[in-house]
């Protein structure tokens, strides 16, 4: 069992009889308290969808849930639910539009090292590669002899994602993109 400091993003902690998946943590250290920091964690009920928000001290011991990643394809849209394909025994895994909302961001029909989380046989969300390749469906037009290091602009990509690139970065060109910071990290290998 870890302690609240040691759980990361993604993680599925059995908390209150429920099983919750970690979308986001927000470390705090008050004024005047000895030692201790807070962990603050948005957390996804997996059986709802429903978001929960709790409070750890940085001691507090948690319950990891049991949960199996399979790695997986991005395979159509169908209403609300994204499909996704195992790589291994081609089973569909359906997740609801809402509960990977961050995510979809970052996926295509091309998105390599893709994951679904898997928790009692059911899907529910998704665990990124560190980086991924998209292109830039929209930006302003490029300036000849801008530099890698100059000024940003805003870019459009073909998933509906809006980052930051440098000036050269014109529509059409393929870019990769870390995952964890929503951050532009240069141009794809072709």
């Amino acid at each position: 069992m870890p302690k609240a400091s040691e759980v990361k993003k993604g993680a599925a902690i059995e908390h209150n009889g429920r099983v919750l998946v970690v979308k986001d943590i927000q470390r705090s250290v008050p004024q005047g308290r000895a030692g201790g920091s807070l962990y603050r964690m948005r957390l996804y009920d997996v059986v709802t969808g429903g978001k929960v928000d709790e409070t750890f001290k940085d001691s507090d011991m948690l319950k990891l849930a049991d949960l199996i990643r399979r790695e997986a394809m991005f395979s159509y849209i169908d209403g609300e639910e994204y499909v996704f394909m195992d790589n291994e025994d081609y089973t569909p895994y359906n997740l609801n539009k809402e509960a990977i909302s961050e995510e979809i961001l970052f996926v295509n029909e091309e998105t390599q090292g893709l994951h679904v989380i898997v928790i009692d046989g059911s899907p529910v969300g998704l665990d990124l590669p560190s980086s991924v390749e998209l292109v830039v469906e929209e930006t302003d037009p490029s300036i000849k002899g801008a530099s890698a290091s100059a000024r940003s602009k805003p870019a459009r990509l073909t998933t509906g994602l809006t980052i930051q690139v440098p000036e050269h970065i014109s529509t059409g060109d393929r870019i990769r993109i870390n995952t964890v910071e929503h951050k532009f990290m240069g141009r794809a290998e072709k």
